[in-house]
């Protein structure tokens, strides 16, 4: 059963600590095949060390839970309190819509939906995280509802938006979703 150990420097809160040995251990069951009762992963802390000519005692700033980042926006951009959200995105943030729309600014997102719907809201079903070379990817899926443009109201609408997160940003999102199959149906 595989044993997992982390070093720290000194000061990283309790929630950091909790957030780090479980990414861990998911990573190490990712590749071992462990149950969850056989996986041990433990924080140890060095009070000091040395690295490249430089003596640390403290540890770097953690990023903020990369999910609930992904979720603060989103709550943010559905609100439309677009100064909020803009206070997430990395420079250079990019967003592809179906179909391949491609959006930098979220005014021109909200714009583009006005000829979509009079209004639309998510339902979260669930935010998974996992990790790449790059940053933490967000991926999140749930329903949309809403009301068409001809003031029908839709609801129940499968989508799945995916995140990459960087040093504590979004740096992109990507967006699937079944609106437009939807929008096809006569009545």
């Amino acid at each position: 059963m595989p044993v997992t150990q982390i070093t720290l420097l000194p000061g990283y809160p309790p929630e950091v600590r909790e957030r780090l040995v479980n990414h861990v251990s998911a990573a190490v069951r990712s590749v071992i095949a462990s149950p969850e009762a056989g996986t041990t992963t433990f924080v140890q802390e060095a009070a000091t060390y040395r690295r490249d000519g430089r003596v640390f005692t403290e540890g770097r700033q953690a990023h903020p839970p990369a999910a609930a980042l992904v979720r603060a926006f989103l709550d943010a951009m559905q609100a439309r309190e677009l100064e909020r959200a803009r206070g997430f995105l990395a420079p250079g943030f990019e967003m592809c819509f179906p179909g391949g729309v491609r959006f930098r600014q979220l005014e021109e997102l909200v714009a583009w939906g006005r000829e979509r719907y009079q209004g639309v809201s998510k339902t979260f079903e669930r935010f998974d995280e996992c990790w790449a070379a790059d940053g933490t990817v967000v991926y999140c899926h749930g329903t949309l509802q809403g009301r068409w443009p001809d003031g029908r109201d839709f609801e129940g609408i499968r989508f799945v938006d995916r995140f990459l997160v960087v040093d504590g940003r979004l740096a992109r999102q990507d967006v699937w979703n079944d609106l437009a199959e939807h929008a096809r149906r006569p009545g």
